[in-house]
């Protein structure tokens, strides 16, 4: 199962992880470094988010009929430059377009390489492909993330996008060395692919998506503040028990891959259902340090169990357009992200305390949860009334 072609892409995917999520522990440095505020500074995180959800689109046309191996190449030669143009910013702005760069070859390259890694294994294990592709994100928070964080605290941040550079470099050459050739792209033209685009069965896994991302993102957002400010860690607390939800979104990403090649739909709606009750829970766990962490973990679990099984769902709903729909998905992702940070402020801004943010993410979360429980029962209709007809 765990194959050098999957390896390679998960290697790629934390390089991608750990320069989309570092720049969060570097803005002090990067706030001082280019005398800008912190707050403008933090405008490169959702510089970054707004450069996927723009580019992906945008990068899947132009890498639709490319040959899959060359696409991801390519890709990864956009992301090395990107993050060589971060390195050697002079200013804000360049700084601020190099992410943006950065950020077009994020969507495809997830979005393609969930499109590989399901071809490379039997059906019965593709979810399980995707996942660990998926597991070099996860492993960025954990590894990535901190250690990039050191390295620039220590050596300036520019130090920790030449090492970004390294891994990128590192990844574009297994890609070369392992995945197959002669995986075509699409055969058809763009617009018979966009027209899949209008199809609910292949909009309803991207909006589920984006809710998904969402209810994390409302609470995720302000989990500092969140753990500081109700359940009384230290910022060194603060740091640990991230590193515990970022644990808890690895082991929960390749459970829910595992589970979701056994049966997707009933790991979806399992999952999102113990999302819902964890939230709930969290509002009362947050109150004391232990029960908080414990909480945290299990939601990071739950929360990312979600992410192979619903990108699997868009591929096989867009069968005539694989390689686009995965990649939009990638895009709703993080649009959820934007969506979700953007709620919690109204929230906190409307006099909601950091404490009972959690009922609105779980608010999303159920809503999420109706449209795949609808879906669920409308296919099962159809099933029914086929089997009925003859057909």
């Amino acid at each position: 199962m765990v194959s050098l072609p999957i390896l390679a892409l998960a290697a790629a995917s934390f390089g991608i992880g750990t320069t989309e999520f570092v720049i969060m522990g570097l803005l002090p440095d990067v706030a001082r470094s280019l005398s800008v505020s912190v707050p403008e500074a933090g405008y490169l995180v959702s510089g970054y988010a707004m450069g996927v959800v723009v580019g992906a689109p945008l990068v899947a046309m132009a890498t639709a009929r490319l040959p899959r191996k060359t696409a991801l190449l390519a890709l990864m030669l956009i992301f090395i430059v990107g993050n060589i143009g971060c390195a050697l910013a002079p200013g804000y702005w360049l700084l601020m377009a190099a992410r943006v760069l950065t950020a077009f070859a994020h969507g495809a390259f997830f979005g393609i390489s969930a499109v590989v890694a399901s071809d490379l294994v039997p059906r019965h294990q593709r979810t399980q492909a995707v996942a660990l592709v998926f597991s070099g994100l996860t492993i960025a928070n954990i590894l990535g993330v901190p250690l990039g964080t050191a390295l620039g605290q220590a050596a300036g941040w520019r130090s920790t996008f030449v090492a970004v550079v390294a891994i990128g470099v590192v990844a574009w050459l297994a890609i070369l060395r392992f995945v197959p050739a002669g995986m075509p792209g699409s055969s058809g033209g763009l617009l018979s692919e966009f027209r899949a685009l209008k199809r609910w069965s292949v909009l309803l896994p991207m909006l589920i998506s984006t809710l998904c991302s969402v209810s994390l993102f409302v609470v995720f957002t302000y989990i500092a503040p969140l753990l500081e400010h109700v359940s009384g860690l230290t910022p060194q607390g603060v740091t640990g028990a991230l590193l515990v939800f970022g644990v808890g979104l690895t082991l929960g990403n390749l459970v829910g891959g595992r589970f979701a090649d056994k049966g997707a739909m009933a790991t979806i709606v399992t999952s999102l259902t113990a999302v819902v009750a964890v939230l709930v829970l969290f509002v009362f766990t947050s109150r004391s340090e232990a029960p908080a962490i414990a909480t945290l973990a299990v939601w990071g679990a739950l929360a990312f169990a979600l992410v192979s099984p619903l990108q699997m769902w868009v591929v096989d709903s867009a069968t005539d357009a694989p390689n686009l729909a995965s990649t939009l998905n990638q895009g709703a992702f993080n649009l959820g992200n934007a969506l979700g940070a953007w709620v919690g402020g109204v929230a906190l801004n409307a006099g909601i305390a950091y404490g009972d943010l959690p009922w609105v993410g779980a608010g999303f979360a159920a809503l999420a949860l109706a449209f795949v429980l609808t879906a669920r029962s409308t296919a099962r209709r159809g099933s029914e009334l086929a089997c009925e007809t003859g057909n």
